[in-house]
């Protein structure tokens, strides 16, 4: 197993290489090697076409156990989202708060709040401040989730620039489950894990009983997996048209730009430069896809530990474009 030192070696070698890299293909053999000398990684799974080339779980409980996929459920919902748009229970991306769900905005909400169109939430870009970070334990020990992501104070316009927050994205899956007459958990359940052939457990709710929209569902590591490989494939699963494939096109339209990583933000997904679409989930959880490469990815890794753009994240971003990209 590769050391830090050493993965890093094989990682700028790749940089430094990259045309003799796609000319030879990194072998892989070394593409594991990398992964799996990273001390957070507890599963990782990579599809090229239909071929599995890598199926690993060195640390954590295994490739069919469910992870805590933090905020990649932020993109899971925008999934939801499009499937809802799709057929008809939400207007558009244009669909206005206070038209889709009037009744989840309290009398004290900011000014403003009820103009939020589902775009503006699916996109991080409320305009309200957030209550991830240093104020999420406030936020998740309050009487009533959505009510206090809706009277934070505003700091940008509806729309405006991005604004990480799970709150936002809490609203926004409540939205959904007003509009659709049915829970997160039974839209995840019906609209991706059955024609997906995954299980999609109960997860954390809110004190009025709303699933968290955005964070705390468990997938599994194939789970993930046969998202991304939905993704890569324009919507389809096999021959199940899983997710509309306009929606799956437009979420990989940049809208914004993430201020911490700098990678672009379309509707739910981070985009980068390379062609990889991206759920990114706290610690170090990953749901990829390449598109144009035919790659399909899913990490996941100590959700306990912090995983900066600079830091674990940086590796993460390296493995994609480096051993991974290079397989195809």
């Amino acid at each position: 197993m590769l050391s830090r030192r050493q993965f890093s070696a094989v990682l700028a070698g790749a940089l430094a290489c990259p045309s003799l890299l796609r000319a030879q293909s990194v072998p892989t053999s070394t593409l594991r090697d990398a992964a799996l000398g990273l001390p957070q990684l507890h599963a990782i799974l990579v599809q090229r076409g239909g071929e599995r080339l890598l199926a690993e779980a060195p640390r954590g409980r295994g490739l069919e156990a469910g992870a805590n996929i933090k905020s990649c459920s932020k993109s899971i919902l925008a999934l939801m989202l499009g499937t809802a748009i799709a057929r008809g229970e939400i207007a558009g991306l244009s669909a206005r708060l206070g038209e889709v769900a009037p009744q989840l905005i309290p009398g004290d909400a900011t000014e403003g709040v009820a103009d939020l169109t589902m775009a503006d939430l699916v996109t991080l870009r409320a305009g309200l401040e957030g209550t991830s970070g240093a104020k999420y334990g406030a936020w998740v020990n309050s009487r009533n989730w959505i009510a206090y992501a809706l009277r934070q104070p505003r700091i940008a316009p509806n729309g405006g620039r991005m604004i990480y927050s799970t709150g936002t994205t809490h609203v926004l899956g409540a939205a959904i489950a007003v509009a659709t007459g049915k829970d997160l958990r039974q839209l995840a359940r019906e609209r991706l894990g059955r024609p997906l052939g995954i299980d999609v457990a109960s997860w954390t709710r809110d004190p009025q009983g709303y699933y968290f929209g955005g964070n705390e569902m468990a997938l599994t590591p194939e789970a993930m997996l046969r998202v991304a490989v939905m993704l890569r494939d324009g919507g389809t699963y096999g021959e199940t048209q899983v997710v509309d494939q306009e929606w799956v096109e437009a979420s990989q339209v940049a809208r914004t730009t993430s201020p911490y990583s700098g990678l672009e933000y379309g509707l739910g997904w981070f985009l980068s430069e390379t062609g990889w679409v991206i759920a990114r989930g706290y610690g170090g959880q990953i749901i990829a896809a390449n598109p144009e490469r035919g790659l399909a990815v899913a990490i996941t890794s100590d959700p306990t530990q912090i995983a900066r753009s600079g830091g674990y994240f940086g590796d993460l971003m390296r493995l994609l474009d480096g051993p991974i990209l290079d397989l195809s």
